[in-house]
């Protein structure tokens, strides 16, 4: 065992101490196949009958790429169903597919159905697809309606793998939340989590398709057309257009993602404490049954004009004394996780060199001055269309699969 390796062992082992009883067997037990869980591949087993619901979207094109990139064992080709079905969808593997009328009936004896649709869709038919299932599938939702319901576990597998055995229906968490846990998720082990403070900065493809399209038009309109930006960095006389976003992103910064809460956060920024809560352990909504252990989120989402990967600025405090070197260590050894740190080359996360890559970035690790020897700072960077949804999809199929 290298010396990296026993500092990592002792730090996991005195970090039992911050986790609620009822949790420690649970991490102790899961800690050795976190590797595992993000280089699991299932190709060469046995074929398995998948579908994709809702195919013709931004996550349902991520699945597809993502089920051909990693060799899922699929049976002939991927079935993917859609509202009204007879839409072509051109693949790298299966050559040209063409969508199907959903129904609960045309699900039966599948393997995995992946869900890339409306939360509404997902309260409807996730659970009745999932009765119809072959003997250990698993449908895998990446809608926000079935994150908090306590009979559906919410995933990320280096994180919480072990919740997929037995489960027909996981969800996906919020991409932002599934991108910060990559890196808060070690960290909590080593040394406890307090406080956690996120700043998100997060691109326009989270709002889909459409979002991206809108933004590459905003931004063609004020560079070239009538809606122009004055040389003071006003618009000119006719407005750039925005449906999909509360004002134009084009040259701007929106923080406003989702609706307002009574609280003042918007429910985006919310789903980050609660998916946090939940998926390290702890009931997601507070409570008066709350112990003082669990850890306290808050955050700021701000949509940026860039289409893809988004970038998260995250304080923490932590139970135990951290040093960057210590944090460092950690980070670099979890699956999953790139560093990226070092500011004498100009070495840090960004969108451009997180876009269409499976590892979180994480760099800018530091010393937080508020916290003093129990705060540090850092910066990620992931791509939310794969870490954030298709490809936390494909390993959550995997990983449910590897128990059958």
């Amino acid at each position: 065992m290298t010396s990296l390796r026993r500092v990592l062992l002792c730090l996991a082992l005195g970090a039992q101490a911050f986790v609620r009883p009822a949790q420690r067997l649970t991490l102790g037990r899961r800690s050795p196949a976190l590797r595992v869980a993000a280089t699991m591949s299932l190709a060469g087993s046995k074929p398995l009958k998948v579908a994709i619901v809702g195919a013709t979207g931004a996550v349902g094109a991520e699945i597809i790429g993502v089920l051909e990139q990693r060799g899922f064992p699929v049976e002939g080709s991927p079935t993917l169903f859609g509202s009204k079905g007879g839409k072509s969808v051109e693949t790298k593997q299966w050559g040209t597919l063409t969508t199907e009328a959903f129904s609960v009936e045309a699900t039966k004896g599948y393997d995995v159905v992946f869900l890339a649709a409306s939360g509404d869709f997902a309260i409807k038919y996730a659970r009745e697809i999932g009765k119809g299932l072959s003997e250990n599938g698993v449908v895998v939702d990446n809608s926000s309606a079935l994150r908090y319901d306590d009979d559906v576990p919410l995933v990320v597998p280096e994180v919480n793998g072990q919740l997929c055995e037995g489960n027909k229906v996981i969800a996906n968490p919020n991409c932002t939340t599934a991108i910060a846990l990559m890196a808060l998720f070690p960290l909590f082990l080593a040394f406890g989590l307090k406080k956690v403070i996120v700043s998100t900065y997060q691109a326009a493809s989270g709002a889909g398709a459409a979002g991206m399209a809108e933004l590459k038009e905003g931004i063609a309109d004020a560079v070239q057309g009538d809606a122009y930006l004055e040389d003071d960095g006003r618009f000119g006389s006719k407005p750039i257009a925005n449906t999909e976003f509360a004002h134009p992103l084009a040259f701007n910064v929106i923080p406003h993602i989702d609706k307002f809460q009574e609280n003042g956060y918007t429910k985006e920024e919310m789903k980050v404490t609660w998916e946090c809560r939940k998926m390290l352990g702890f009931p997601p909504l507070p409570s008066s049954s709350d112990t003082g252990k669990e850890p306290k989120v808050s955050c700021t989402a701000v949509r940026i004009p860039t289409l893809r990967a988004h970038s998260e600025a995250i304080t923490i405090e932590t139970e135990k004394p951290v040093t960057v070197e210590a944090a460092r260590a950690v980070l670099s050894d979890f699956p999953g996780l790139k560093l990226s740190d070092d500011v004498d080359k100009n070495l840090y996360p960004m969108p451009i060199t997180s876009t269409g890559n499976y590892d979180v970035e994480v760099g800018r690790i530091r010393r937080n001055d508020v916290f003093g020897e129990n705060g540090l700072d850092f910066f990620i960077c992931g791509d939310q269309l794969l870490r954030g949804a298709a490809l936390n999809a494909v390993l959550v199929a995997e990983k449910a699969r590897s128990f059958a």
